[in-house]
């Protein structure tokens, strides 16, 4: 979502970096363009004044101008004020001291509230809880059979009436609860396709029935400047305690994520980063600055890692790599490792520096990878252990079963094989470095030990 608004940043402060002594007129000239991103970001423009008087009040001070590296300094600075518009971290939900914990999803219509509510369910299984999911939207054809569906993949139960009204079936909501053993009940209310005094009278009255101890606002990230709109009308007639941003992984402008925190007084609590019910995080303000200023996030993606991969697989691909021995059924095993952390799209954005890096190289995606992995799973085990002896007629098979080209296959094994070299190379050169006393191989990464020799 913040690729566009990350590039312009960049851009923004680029010039500052190639200076050795800034000057006011230097500063001011760079957050004019700030400006400019920002407002083409769909970022409401009040939000939008205080920030850059905030960010130009600090950045012209005296001790930024004479600082050794004055561009940073003031890179610093912007980075500082968006974590301080995205807002500081969000309380823990409150849990009831005697069960159950009741959280109410609200919003419009198409906001992303029921799949919102599975993935809520499967985070507070994941630490140990034991949710119940409420279907409590009687309208939208299919609401209830959604919710039930992904709900069987979680084993999490659902209760649903559709003869009765959602404030009625609130007062089954408890007893349950109790009878389920569930600790947390999770509200799927109804929405509209726009704020309407029927949708917030009928809110308020299961409200009235079964209180809330946090009433979390979905908000689709896409909606841009009316997601402010949205989220002020819904918290004038319901307490709200925070925001769920989902379809962070969209391509809108970012704008409703920047301004939401400062126009409405509301924490950001989650932000869904993908359809997959794994596509929930705990939103971080210091974290997302830094992706937006494309920074990266190293400690999310070793979060990402941490959670996903196979670590008896990782170490045994690491005892082949130590040895040089990469075949593609190693590459085969990383690839689904990866695909296991999320769109790669993500991923580089965590990384820092990345995408700047890559800047005019052909673009990873998801799709890339599911052809590699086609090209694969279209090889046989004999293959795959020995790459060499893929000919001619055996490329085209590959390609045929694999729906590709047989210059995608041909493309595939000149990679694998130059990974192969790189890989001997780098261990010959340890070996040669340690030897010499040399320490670490020429080109190898600074604060790297060079691969042990086994």
């Amino acid at each position: 979502m913040f690729e566009s608004l990350t590039d312009k940043l960049n851009r923004a402060l680029a010039p500052l970096r190639k200076k050795g002594k800034l000057t006011a007129a230097d500063v001011r000239l760079a957050l004019r363009d700030v400006r400019l991103a920002l407002l083409e970001a769909d970022v409401n423009f009040r939000v939008v004044k205080s920030f850059i008087a905030s960010v130009e009040e600090r950045a012209v001070g005296e001790s930024v101008l004479a600082s050794l590296t004055p561009a940073q300094a003031v890179i610093r600075v912007v980075r500082d004020e968006l974590v301080a518009l995205l807002g500081p971290e969000p309380p823990p939900m409150q849990m009831a001291s005697r069960p159950p914990t009741v959280f109410y999803l609200v919003g419009l219509q198409g906001a992303g509230k029921t799949t919102a509510a599975a993935k809520l369910a499967r985070v507070l299984v994941q630490r140990g809880r034991h949710p119940l999911l409420v279907a409590a939207d009687i309208y939208r054809p299919a609401a209830v059979d959604q919710l039930e569906r992904l709900a069987e993949g979680l084993r999490v139960p659902v209760l649903h009436d559709l003869s009765v009204a959602p404030p009625e079936l609130m007062r089954r909501v408890e007893a349950e609860s109790r009878r389920l053993a569930a600790d947390v009940a999770i509200i799927d209310t109804a929405g509209r396709l726009h704020v309407d005094a029927a949708l917030m009278d009928e809110l308020v009255a299961m409200q009235r029935v079964l209180p809330a101890h946090e009433t979390l606002l979905v908000v689709d990230a896409m909606t841009g400047q009316d997601a402010v709109n949205v989220a002020t009308a819904f918290r004038d007639r319901l307490p709200l305690t925070g925001i769920v941003l989902t379809k962070m992984d969209g391509d809108a402008r970012g704008g409703a994520a920047l301004s939401m925190r400062q126009a409405t007084g509301l924490p950001i609590k989650w932000v869904g980063v993908s359809e997959k019910l794994d596509g929930l995080e705990a939103f971080q303000s210091d974290r997302m600055a830094g992706r937006i200023l494309g920074m990266g996030d190293v400690l999310g993606l070793i979060e990402r890692a941490e959670a996903s991969v196979d670590q008896e697989a990782t170490a045994e691909l690491a005892e082949r790599l130590h040895r040089a021995d990469f075949t593609l059924d190693d590459f085969q095993a990383m690839l689904r490792q990866v695909k296991k952390m999320g769109p790669v799209s993500q991923l580089m954005d965590m990384i820092p520096g990345l995408r700047q890096r890559t800047k005019g190289m052909p673009e990873i995606d998801d799709r890339g990878l599911v052809r590699v992995e086609a090209m694969l799973s279209s090889m046989t085990s004999r293959e795959r252990r020995r790459p060499q002896i893929i000919d001619g007629s055996r490329r085209r098979r590959i390609a045929r079963g694999s729906g590709t080209s047989v210059q995608d296959v041909n493309r595939l094994l000149q990679q694998h094989e130059m990974m192969r070299k790189m890989m001997r190379q780098a261990k010959n050169q340890g070996k040669r470095g340690r030897r010499s006393g040399g320490g670490a191989p020429p080109g190898w990464p600074p604060g790297m030990p060079p691969l042990p020799d086994r």
